[in-house]
């Protein structure tokens, strides 16, 4: 089995600069209801109750997701706004890729939608803690929308950041630091 490897942060950044996003924002259509879809806090879309299995659809409906004023989601389109019930957060950070160190360190999260975000001054990095005191660790995405970073690609960032040996632990990227105590 071939074994993907990670885009360097140049690559990244291409694939920021090429990707054009609809204006949702710019969008004002009436409600039309409810669109009987549902992001469960694995980042799994559903419809009716099953699983979207096409990765294109999750990645268009994606495209035309945004948050509300009031904290609601919806998908929206010139025509038409549905709610869209999210359990968590709508995406999932499933993959990082940190380059340099200290203060000039970027790390570039992959979305489980194929998305790359670069942590930095637009896209905040936090850690909020849960109920039972667990780190639930998020980055912006864009308008309002955050990423879940997954357990596995938060492993890999604490162990960055006990190697940097910073207090209080955290990491740099963008310029900005991002402590990880909530």
């Amino acid at each position: 089995m071939p074994t993907e490897t990670a885009p360097t942060l140049a690559e990244i950044a291409t694939l920021l600069c090429e990707r054009k996003l609809p204006p949702v924002d710019q969008w004002h259509p009436a409600h039309c209801g409810d669109s009987d879809m549902r992001i469960a806090a694995d980042g799994t879309w559903f419809h009716g109750g099953t699983p979207i299995g096409r990765p294109e659809l999750v990645r268009l409906f994606s495209t035309i997701l945004r948050r509300e004023a009031d904290g609601g989601y919806v998908l929206v389109t010139p025509g038409e706004k549905l709610d869209i019930v999210v359990d968590d957060a709508p995406f999932v950070a499933v993959a990082v890729t940190s380059e340099g160190e200290g203060m000039s360190r970027q790390l570039a999260f992959r979305l489980n939608t194929g998305d790359h975000v670069v942590a930095g001054p637009d896209n905040l990095l936090r850690v909020e803690t849960a109920d039972d005191g667990t780190p639930r660790p998020y980055v912006h995405i864009r308008g309002g929308l955050d990423a879940l970073v997954n357990r596995a690609t938060f492993y890999e960032l604490a162990d960055w950041a006990i190697a940097e040996d910073a207090a209080p632990p955290g990491l740099w990227s963008g310029g900005v630091f991002f402590p990880f105590a909530a």
